[in-house]
């Protein structure tokens, strides 16, 4: 096959280069850029430089920058954070300007500059119902933006664990393609017979992510109707979108279509699956301070007065303590390893002692090699970089699907 040539944007340490690596060598990443706002030391891009470079082709600086030199590609592909994307007329002149959250701007901005055939996208599932005063509304902005570009989109909200692999971690990821594309014609024949088939049958995310469907598709429109109804523009569904988007949908034409699925059954990897049993380095374990962390990881009720002098309860359910080495972990988060009640608290299989997990057995939750981000960067920083990175066998399994679609091409 050609080379699928690939621009990995919100790099981290590489989890998208290295799921599509492991599905094909067919994937040829021609530049990347990883930038850590407010950092003086870049520990993830000179991870990801160590792992794939040195090279100009790895970029380290700021995405708007950046932005310029990002080259035409086949496969545009990045992780972004979830910003709000309020968007606004500015200064009277006819463009569209956001006013918050300008990393999906610096992306869009790409796509219309380089046309990719192809988009993957991924974030945290709160996108979807974000911000929490007009649900939805983030979202909307992002496929109204691509329908704009000449793209039909999917979206699909997965959890790992679902899928046989040892963490619970639920991300929603978004592939796009151009209207130009095999694949578009593909999916618009499908369309034509059942709309339903493309989400559970026939769409991207369908043959590696099978799931049940639900019988009720909601539909609505991000786009103008020939009688003056729904959207008019970015600004209109910035200022009045109303509709829920739930995990499983596509946007095609302009028009959502969008429901509830469920994930077939799967064999579950565990905890258990994924910890170092010959023994770890004794800084890992708790030592005698068991009480602190049994009273953060319990549940309580606390009574507390705000600033305003009104007075209300505080509550927070229990998290297991340790967590159980036979089920899935809990969602790894950047403060992995601190003292608070997020982080993972095992009892050791050799000593049965309570400890943290170690840095390769985060990398191992993600799917990442053994030691990965063992290249001089701080322990701390290392536990970080796995609390923001994906999990690489989810990119894996739709890199395969790529292949499938780009076999057409």
């Amino acid at each position: 096959m050609k080379d699928i040539t690939v621009a990995e944007l919100f790099a981290g340490v590489g989890g998208f280069r290295i799921g599509l690596e492991k599905a094909s060598t067919c994937f040829r990443t021609i530049w990347a850029n990883q930038w850590e706002p407010g950092k003086k030391v870049q520990y993830a891009f000179d991870c990801y430089d160590k792992h794939f470079g040195p090279s100009l082709t790895n970029s380290n600086e700021d995405i708007a920058i950046a932005k310029k030199d990002c080259p035409a590609v086949d496969l545009l592909v990045g992780g972004f954070p979830c910003q709000d994307y309020s968007v606004a007329h500015s200064g009277g002149a006819k463009g569209i300007e956001g006013k918050k959250g300008v990393l999906w701007w610096y992306i869009n901005d790409i796509i219309s500059e380089r046309k990719p055939d192809y988009v993957l996208l991924e974030n945290v599932d709160r996108l979807l119902k974000s911000p929490a005063k007009q649900r939805g509304r983030d979202f909307a902005i992002i496929l109204r933006c691509l329908y704009d570009q000449g793209y039909y989109a999917e979206w699909r909200v997965i959890n790992a664990a679902e899928y046989g692999y040892p963490q619970r971690r639920r991300r929603i990821f978004i592939f796009a393609a151009r209207k130009t594309t095999k694949w578009y014609s593909a999916v618009i024949k499908s369309a034509d017979e059942s709309v339903r088939s493309v989400m559970y049958k026939t769409g991207f995310f369908a043959d590696q992510f099978k799931v049940r469907g639900n019988d009720i598709v909601h539909e609505f429109d991000l786009k103008t109707k020939a009688d003056g109804n729904d959207y008019i523009d970015l600004v209109d569904i910035s200022n009045n979108f109303k509709a829920e988007f739930e995990n499983t949908g596509l946007m095609l034409n302009g028009r959502v279509y969008t429901s509830t699925t469920t994930p077939y059954p799967h064999k579950q990897k565990t905890l258990a699956d994924i910890v170092e049993s010959d023994g770890v380095d004794d800084k890992y374990f708790l030592g005698d301070n068991l009480a602190k962390w049994e009273y953060m990881k319990g549940a309580k009720k606390i009574e507390r007065t705000a600033a305003n002098g009104h007075s209300y309860t505080f509550s927070e359910g229990p998290i297991a303590f340790p967590d159980p080495l036979d089920r899935p972990s809990r969602t790894m988060l950047t403060s992995e390893s601190s003292t608070n009640r997020s982080t993972h608290i095992i009892a050791d299989p050799k000593t049965g002692k309570f400890r943290f997990l170690t840095p390769v057995e985060c990398e191992r939750l993600n799917g990442f090699p053994d030691n990965w981000t063992d290249t001089g960067m701080p322990e701390k920083f290392r536990y970080f970089c796995m609390g923001n990175a994906l999990v690489v066998p989810l990119i894996t399994r739709m890199g395969k699907q790529l292949l499938k679609i780009t076999k057409e091409k």
